[in-house]
């Protein structure tokens, strides 16, 4: 009896890796957030053979861009793909903006491949904490001095997933998301 149940509850597990693994499992027209690239729909899972082995994958279509990607399930976790920020989060995110700003220590501050090197892994983290402290960074940085072309871009990317994120999760348009972001930011600098 025993044999038979462990044998049940093993097929079950490799059916459905993701429980083996403790991740939480996604289901289709769900949006998620992929670090560093933005919000994308969960389009079908579907299965594929990849090294003799039979391997499930999620299908993503990415909102704001004409991509479309596979994601071994397996890796979900790994990747740091994650549900969309709830509003109390982009509450918290907001609240973020009137803290103090940790400055860098000066090597850091001084050596933009060093600060990019920091920020990029934040980027790739997905951490929405992590991505609103760039900009916020970033945006201070701006107030004191012209960004380079590399401050810039980054400035202009963590901006579009912020908005991109917050225009979900708080079920307004883009656009209205982008501005309420720049206002923010360009109260909280008024005020240091």
């Amino acid at each position: 009896m025993c044999v038979i149940l462990y044998k049940r509850v093993e097929a079950w597990l490799n059916y459905c890796p993701s429980l083996k693994k403790g991740i939480s499992m996604y289901s289709q027209n769900e949006k998620v957030v992929y670090p560093g690239h933005g919000v994308a729909v969960i389009k079908r899972m579907l299965e594929r053979k990849v090294g003799g082995r039979s391997t499930r994958f999620y299908e993503l279509e990415f909102i704001n861009k004409d991509m479309t990607i596979l994601v071994p399930m397996d890796n979900i976790e790994l990747i740091g793909i994650r549900k969309i920020s709830s509003q109390k989060d982009i509450g918290v995110l907001f609240g973020m903006f009137a803290e103090p700003i940790v400055p860098h220590q000066n090597e850091i501050a001084l050596n933009w491949n060093k600060r990019n090197k920091e920020y990029l892994c934040k980027i790739r983290s997905g951490k929405l904490k992590e991505i609103c402290e760039i900009y916020r960074d970033l945006k201070h940085i701006e107030k004191n001095k012209e960004l380079s072309f590399g401050e810039k871009s980054l400035l202009h990317q963590t901006e579009l997933l912020l908005a991109e994120e917050i225009a979900l999760a708080c079920d307004i348009q883009p656009e209205n998301a982008m501005h309420q972001l720049r206002n923010l930011a360009q109260k909280v600098q008024q005020q240091s």
